[in-house]
């Protein structure tokens, strides 16, 4: 498949989302340059995306965010995880680890 970028699977985002947070707080973009930075560019997540995920988890009280400034002196919002979203990210991380394994066994059966 070599090194394009891949579409993310629905349901994905929130899970990186959360994962990139736990590393500790970021504005939108650092998010976005978080999950391009560790999977090598194979995952690109544009803002019409990215912003209607992170106001949805916020809604959901799975993080929390506070107005700042960015490196270059701009107005941004900055999102931390909260009690909550490292619960919800702990049960993510079990439940993508045996959805993952379930998919691996399946591609490598052998046609019967």
């Amino acid at each position: 498949m070599g090194h394009e970028s891949l579409t993310l699977i629905r349901g994905t985002l929130d899970l990186l989302i959360l994962k990139a947070l736990s590393t500790g707080e970021k504005h939108g973009y650092g998010v976005s340059e978080w999950i391009e930075s560790v999977t090598r560019g194979r995952l690109l997540v544009e803002e019409g995306t990215l912003y209607p995920a992170l106001h949805r988890l916020e809604r959901r009280a799975l993080i929390a965010a506070e107005w700042g400034l960015s490196d270059n002196n701009r107005r941004a919002k900055y999102y931390a995880l909260t009690s909550r979203g490292e619960k919800r990210l702990a049960g993510e991380v079990s439940t993508w680890r045996r959805y993952s394994d379930a998919v691996e066994k399946a591609l490598a059966a052998e046609a019967t």
